[in-house]
Order: C-alpha cells, then structure tokens, then sequence
C-alpha cells in the first residue's frame, strides 16, 4: 500500500493511505535513506510504500518515495546529527513576534536560507499585532519592509483577533503549508483559527522567561476543510544551516543574487573582493546590514549563534 505520513512520533507513524484510511505504521531494523543522516529517517509528508500486518491496522514501511523537498536543520542537542521537520512542502509560514517572545533575525536569516535551498517559497507572518504598542508597530513595519525588499511576502496577522487570517487562507488553497517559528509565537493559535474544529491545545507564554511552553510536541499534518493541508510543528528556539557550500550560501539572499552578476569576480564571495556589487549596495543602504551580518556568521560557520537561547536578555 502506499500512502502519505501525517505524524511522527519517532517510533510510530501515522499514515493516511490512498484511500483515506489512517493506519499506524512503523520501521523495522535500521531505515536510513541514502545520504542523509539525520534523527528521524522517515519524515511528515514523506510518500511512503508499507505492508499492513496480518489481521491489524498496523502497518510496516518498507520504502520512502524520493523528496520534492524538505526542511532540515541541525539538531540542537546532536550537532553532528540533523533532522527533516518535514518533506513535500509547497510553502511554509514563518511566525515572527517583535517580542513575548523575540524572534532574531538571525534566526529569520537562516530559516530564508535552507528554504530557499531547498526551492521552497517563504512567507513571513509577523503575529501579535494586536498586542503592540504604536512604536513596536513601527519597528514591525520596519523589518517587514526590510524583507520584502529582499524578496519576500510579509503579512502582518492576529491569529487571536482573527486579523488577516482570510488572507493567509487564501495562500494555502491547493496547498500543503507548514507553520513553523519559536514557542510561543502562535502557531497552534494560527491553526485553530484558520479551522477552529481542530482545537489544537495551546498555551500561554511563560512569564518568567518570556518563552513559549511547547504545546506541539511532534510535527503533525491536517487535511482543512478549505482543500489545504497544513503541517503544525514543534516551536525552535535555533537553526543550524545543514549542508551547504560556502560558494553557494550567498544565491539564497535573493538580494544579492540579483546584484552578484555585476561583481568584478564572477566568483565573488562578497567579504574581502575589490569592486564587489554586493558591499556597495551595503554601503549606499540598499541591502540590509543584518542580512549581511546573517550572512557573514553563515560564511564563518558560526554554529554558536544558532544554540544561543533566543531569551537570555
């Protein structure tokens, strides 16, 4: 039979078959695909072939259909090891929160990066905007403009008040989404508002830390009722940048891209070349200095950064 994973919970899967039946199926022995090393070998989202179990619901995997695409990222404890979030993603929506809790832009930075990597199209969904304050709005309004000058579509959003919630309905028709960011920046809140029969549990922000709890603990699949499905998945706090070559980090800025055909040296690495497109678009404010300064800790391989608590103060 072959069918579609909708939850992993890291020993057991849930998979909906092609005809629409849910069966709980597992992996035997070790299952690792080709070339990729990471905690979970079987992804949400993944196509898989599996055979049901003698007079059961219960299924074996047996295959894993190659991958459009995915979301991988370095795991915070293993840093050796990395882990899909999900596969066969047609867009994801990044939640951002200017504060309660702080979403970095380093930490946006490399989340653009690994989808733009892996062709994935990224909108940036700034929540809360009900809860701020006339100047936080403005610094909102700011980092908004700031990435779509870069390329991207921003939309500012109250998963609570229901604000702009239609027009990310839009975005999702015919699509598989998945929801991604911090704890605590709304995602369960998004989900229930975008399809409220789901009641996805959410939880309030831990005032001591100004941190989310983690309400999500896996990665999890919803068929909606507006022909969309989307992928809820567990809060991050970091984003380690998996596999990717130091000459190509600078194609996924779609800023610079655009510019680096007017570099002198065609294969520019935008830190220490004469002439470079790049820094002089930096220097006359037309690319952002913290998507430069995201670049250069990429470059560098600065894997501190992305271990970092994002809530220290």
């Amino acid at each position: 039979m072959q069918g579609t994973v909708y939850k992993s919970t890291g020993s057991w899967y849930q998979v909906k078959a092609e005809n629409g039946k849910f069966h709980e199926c597992r992996i035997k022995g070790k299952f690792r695909i080709q070339g990729i090393k990471s905690t979970n070998p079987v992804a949400v989202g993944d196509i898989v072939k599996f055979d049901l179990e003698e007079d059961t619901n219960t299924g074996v995997i047996k295959e894993i259909h190659n991958r459009e695409n995915y979301i991988i990222r370095k795991s915070v404890n293993l840093s050796k090891q990395t882990h899909i979030i999900a596969a066969n993603i047609d867009q994801v929506f990044l939640l951002i929160t200017l504060n309660n809790p702080p979403t970095l832009t380093t930490f946006i930075d490399r989340f653009l990066v690994t989808a733009e990597a892996y062709h994935i199209n990224a909108i940036l969904l700034f929540n809360k905007v009900d809860t701020y304050s006339p100047e936080e709005l403005g610094e909102v309004k700011y980092l908004a403009e700031m990435y779509r000058e870069a390329g991207y579509e921003c939309i500012g959003i109250s998963a609570k008040t229901g604000k702009n919630v239609e027009k990310v309905k839009e975005k999702m028709l015919g699509k598989t989404s998945m929801i991604s960011g911090h704890s605590g920046t709304g995602k369960s809140t998004l989900v229930n508002a975008l399809e409220p029969k789901l009641e996805l549990k959410t939880s309030e922000i831990s005032v001591q830390h100004s941190q989310g709890q983690h309400t999500t603990t896996f990665a999890e699949m919803y068929d909606l009722s507006f022909d969309a499905r989307i992928i809820d998945t567990p809060g991050i706090k970091g984003f380690g940048v998996v596999d990717m070559d130091r000459e190509e980090i600078g194609d996924y800025f779609p800023e610079f891209f655009k510019l680096k055909q007017h570099c002198k040296f065609h294969n520019c690495m935008h830190i220490e070349e004469p002439k470079c497109a790049i820094k002089e678009a930096l220097e006359n404010d037309e690319i952002a200095w913290s998507r430069y300064k995201s670049y250069l800790q990429i470059m560098a391989g600065d894997e501190d950064n992305y271990r970092v608590d994002q809530y220290q103060k």
